[in-house]
């Protein structure tokens, strides 16, 4: 018998967040094993962050043992940082061994657009139908066809500007789309949510964008045999992953600003300890669009 968490035809915000809150509680209640092939500047924060949520991160990045260990984890993601010949190699047959094993998997187009190789890479791999793909608003321009990449990893774009590409990608893919910026935007390409929260001090340590994308593959994986909705997943990643950031920004009791050193270690504090009052407090999400009249659940 599957476990019921959750599900909202209507997608009330306030229930979409007690989603958030049941497969949080799911996550640190399983600890999903998590297989990132992720780039060299990020992975021991990528690590850290998924440790810290509840999951267990495994950094399986090399061929003949990716894919053996895909159809294993819970989770994939898959980052364009830094991609070696080796790494592409690795991603390629991950992707395909977690598309035979149903295991839900996460694109993150870095940088794609100004540079050949990543971009060509991301085009191939979208074709194995990622679960979720999590970017800024110009690796998504550049994914959906829309657009020439940003400045490396920095998007050029704003968030809005990449929703209509966003919606159209999810819907030529099958992948939940989730663009991050000030605010982050997540589609299925008919239902949208705006979650405003966050703190600008995520872009000022490294790995800030690119571990969301891990935890994002943990949601999915803690979502995995309930009747929690990919979407539904991926929307609670951002909202615990934004909250947190929040917690970590806010000065201490003597009122002194928060730097990016601090807020690097706060950030995985408040990601362990981030709970249900916190969500309920501090949620500014917003829904649009059509409810999804036969949303996919997670096998």
């Amino acid at each position: 018998m599957r476990d019921r968490l959750f599900i909202d035809p209507a997608r009330r915000s306030t229930e979409v967040t007690e989603t958030a809150i049941a497969v949080l509680h799911r996550l640190r209640s399983t600890g999903p094993l998590i297989h990132c092939i992720t780039n060299t500047v990020v992975k021991n924060f990528s690590a850290n962050a998924l440790l810290a949520v509840g999951a267990s991160p495994a950094m399986v990045d090399i061929p003949e043992e990716a894919g053996m260990f895909a159809g294993i984890a819970g989770g994939l993601l898959v980052n364009l940082g830094t991609p070696q010949a080796e790494q592409r190699d690795a991603a390629r047959e991950a992707v395909a061994a977690a598309s035979a094993a149903g295991t839900p998997w996460v694109l993150d187009p870095v940088a794609i657009g100004v540079l050949p190789v990543r971009t060509a890479l991301a085009h191939e791999l979208l074709a194995s139908r990622p679960t979720a793909i999590r970017g800024n608003a110009s690796e998504i321009l550049a994914l959906a066809g829309s657009g020439g990449g940003g400045r490396g990893v920095d998007a050029a774009d704003t968030t809005d500007a990449a929703a209509d590409a966003a919606r159209r990608l999810a819907l030529d893919s099958g992948a939940i789309v989730a663009v991050s910026g000030p605010v982050d935007l997540i589609t299925d390409g008919v239902q949208t949510a705006r979650v405003a929260n966050g703190d600008a001090l995520l872009t000022r340590v490294t790995g800030g964008g690119c571990s969301l994308g891990a935890v994002t593959a943990a949601f999915l994986a803690a979502a995995r045999g309930t009747e929690v909705s990919a979407f539904e997943a991926v929307v609670a990643a951002n909202l615990v992953y934004t909250v947190a950031a929040e917690l970590a920004a806010t000065p201490g009791a003597d009122g002194a600003p928060v730097g990016p050193g601090t807020f690097a270690v706060g950030f995985l504090d408040a990601l362990a300890v981030v709970d249900s009052a916190d969500l309920h407090d501090r949620a500014h999400l917003t829904l649009t669009g059509a409810a999804t009249p036969a949303e996919e659940v997670l096998a």
